[in-house]
């Protein structure tokens, strides 16, 4: 029996072009809360970002940041952060690095410092609903809790390696591909967030469906009892999966929902 859906956003719950079917969501939700089935979003983005998509869907929970944050509309449930010392030797590292290109995400705003490129500021605003530049780190006074990085395309894989020889003792590097790597707090990734929010709400893993595409979608895609990759999905999660389901674009998750769950 399925208690609750955990759903990644780009790549598998949205379309291309950041669209879903809202009127075939809308009914599937409706669905969903008379069984009293739990619909969460576990995504690597910000929370203030994700949540746009559901302003009419108050009762969806939020797993963020690749599991440093969970929360509902209302209230935090779970928050984890670097400490200030983590937080220092991954800026100081970062920066040496002329390739890459880094912003820092806290709990109330995302931040980007402005030696940065224009371009970077412009894809990042579509991501981080609240981002503010900075000239320097210490204006921040936040809890931290990811690094965002961008790198070449094409180097994704080796950047993933380079940063995880380098930095792997103070921090998980995941990477959804196309250039976006993630520094994340060790051991904190979506199944841990998905486990904590079990513990609220008493759930367990096992009672859980999760939907994804990405390297940072495996911990929950494996952990959960029914782990659904897209027919889109990285070799390595469609090898863990459970099940898979149609694309993104052909809106999968929603078919898959009706289909098995319903």
């Amino acid at each position: 029996m399925i208690k609750l859906i955990a759903v990644d956003m780009d790549g598998t719950f949205l379309r291309d072009d950041k669209s879903y079917d809202e009127e075939k969501f809308t009914r599937i939700y409706q669905k969903l809360e008379k069984k009293d089935i739990k619909f969460t979003i576990a995504s690597g983005n910000q929370y203030y970002q994700i949540a746009t998509f559901f302003k009419d869907f108050p009762n969806v929970i939020y797993v963020a940041e690749n599991g440093a944050l969970v929360r509902t509309k209302e209230k935090i449930l779970a928050l984890h952060a670097f400490s200030e010392e983590t937080v220092k030797k991954i800026e100081d590292f970062l920066l040496k690095q002329s390739e890459l290109q880094f912003l820092v995400s806290g709990a109330e705003s995302a931040y980007f410092p402005v030696q940065f490129t224009d371009d970077y500021y412009e894809i990042s605003t579509k991501y981080y609903y609240r981002l503010k530049k900075i000239h320097e780190f210490n204006e921040i006074d936040d809890k931290v809790l990811k690094f965002s990085i961008s790198c070449p395309d094409k180097k994704t894989n080796y950047y993933v390696d380079f940063l995880k020889k380098n930095l792997g003792r103070y921090c998980n590097v995941t990477s959804s591909g196309h250039g976006e790597i993630d520094l994340i707090l060790p051991e904190i990734h979506k199944a841990h967030g998905l486990a904590e929010l079990g513990q609220v709400l008493g759930i367990s893993l096992s009672d859980m469906t999760a939907f994804g595409d990405g390297r940072n979608d495996l911990e929950m895609i494996k952990e959960v009892g029914d782990g659904v990759a897209m027919s889109n999905a990285d070799p390595a999660v469609l090898k863990v999966a459970d099940h898979t389901t149609t694309s993104n674009n052909e809106q999968g998750v929603l078919t898959y929902i009706e289909n098995n769950i319903l």
